[in-house]
């Protein structure tokens, strides 16, 4: 019998949480981070009390989530998840507050997106555990504290500058930066996920993958299970050829840069003369905003050091030009 699609959907959701690591010996890389968070963790339980608040920032899969979870797993604690964008009203944060049990995790995901006023509520409730509600208009308004359970609070941002100075210097637990992955870290992400997928890719496909995954775990395990439908598809061995046939359909090159990364790097040679070019000039020839190029397009081009930004606009250098030449 053929699957039918909600069967698909949930295998696939089923691979994805299996893919997440569920123990701090299963998450590579990021040792400083991990040894970090271990002694916050392990001092809090020696105290028996609950760790202080923590922050984690970095580009987009990196991990920050699975931090959240691994960090609620080794306190026996139970994980609330939720995002900066769905808390819009000040009843929102006082929902899920009130509602946590003694002793949650409350993650929140991008929690730059929390609104200034959001974050003034959220200030008592993070120093003494009490949050402070104005009930009614005009003169009949009044204040009510409400105490809240103990609980630790794990915020993840990629945009780290745009959360407040007074939000930032809550997290007693430390603020912590993640960065991209090295090629072998992410090497042997590839390889454990292809083990929990029940793949054997030989090596070159392990090599040719981690070189395209731009540093980062979520983007190497995608496109493993991109290049292991590929070779389903064509009933063909998960080897190195394979992994060239699929990414050169995919439009990944061996760099693991896009055809949007290389009409970014086209435009600013060719409509720019190189540069230097204004990101609200580059975003109108790419007919994209500002904030996708500066966000989405321009850190991995930054890290290989294709382009550079300056204060009178964008750049090609000449590593970049070498590669459009080539």
């Amino acid at each position: 019998m053929s699957s039918t699609p909600e069967s698909t959907v949930s295998s696939d959701q089923t691979f994805d949480a299996a893919l997440r690591p569920g123990s701090w010996e299963d998450y590579i890389g990021q040792e400083q981070v991990k040894a970090n968070v271990h002694i916050v963790l392990e001092a809090a339980k020696k105290r028996g009390d609950m760790p202080e608040h923590l922050l984690f920032y970095g580009p987009p899969g990196v991990g920050k989530t699975t931090l959240a979870h691994l960090i609620a797993r080794t306190l026996g604690a139970p994980l609330k998840s939720t995002s900066g964008v769905a808390i819009e009203r000040a009843g929102d944060l006082a929902a899920i507050l009130t509602n946590l049990d003694p002793g949650t995790v409350l993650f929140i995901d991008e929690i730059h997106q929390l609104s200034h006023k959001i974050e003034e509520l959220l200030y008592p409730a993070l120093e003494s555990g009490s949050l402070d509600l104005v009930l009614g208009k005009g003169p009949s308004a009044r204040t009510v504290e409400l105490s809240l359970p103990r609980f630790t609070l794990v915020g993840a941002t990629t945009r780290v500058a745009q959360l407040s100075s007074p939000l930032r210097s809550r997290f007693g637990g430390g603020v912590y930066q993640l960065d991209f992955y090295t090629d072998e870290d992410i090497r042997d992400i590839i390889a454990r996920s292809a083990g929990v997928l029940g793949l054997a890719p030989s090596e070159e496909t392990i090599a040719g993958i981690a070189a395209r995954s731009r540093a980062t775990p979520r983007i190497a395990n995608a496109l493993l299970k991109r290049v292991r439908d590929f070779a389903q598809v064509h009933d063909r061995e998960l080897s190195g050829t394979v992994c060239e046939d699929a990414c050169a359909l995919f439009g990944i090159d061996a760099l693991g840069l896009t055809k949007d990364d290389r009409r970014y790097l086209e435009t600013l040679a060719e409509n720019f003369r190189g540069g230097p070019a204004g990101v609200r000039a580059l975003a109108a020839a790419l007919h994209e905003d500002a904030e996708t190029v500066e966000h989405v397009y321009e850190p991995f081009l930054l890290r290989l050091g294709f382009i550079e930004r300056t204060l009178r606009g964008r750049t090609l250098t000449a590593r970049g030009r070498e590669y459009l030449n080539r």
